[in-house]
């Protein structure tokens, strides 16, 4: 995870551990990038999931806050579990925490629902 100053140590711990738990639960990987994005977002956040270990059983969530980005990136296999509908609605949720300033919690929100979603349809 790419997080610069953006976490404090207990947040960062706690995202650590939401996503250690949310992949017991679902049986994907979580990768979660937060910085600035390199040209356009949605190709920069594919490349970057496309150099994950596993990148077909893999959630990529990149957030830029500044420039106020979030792209989620979810492998094939994760795909034929999550409809890009139920990202929407993540995305939706995650979102309203960033606008509230709640950019860990968001992060956390958004990884909680999508292993949900993936563990519901297993």
């Amino acid at each position: 995870m790419a997080s610069g100053d953006f976490f404090s140590n207990a947040e960062r711990l706690a995202i650590d551990t939401t996503i250690r738990k949310s992949e017991q639960l679902c049986r994907f990987e979580f990768s979660v990038f937060v910085g600035p994005v390199e040209g356009e977002p949605r190709p920069f956040a594919t490349r970057l999931h496309n150099t994950l270990v596993a990148p077909t059983k893999s959630i990529l969530i990149l957030v830029d806050p500044a420039e106020r980005i979030l792209e989620i990136v979810t492998g094939a296999a994760v795909r034929r579990r999550v409809t890009d509908a139920e990202i929407d609605h993540v995305v939706t949720a995650m979102s309203s925490h960033f606008a509230e300033g709640n950019l860990a919690d968001g992060i956390r929100q958004g990884i909680t629902q999508i292993a949900e979603h993936a563990h519901a349809t297993a």
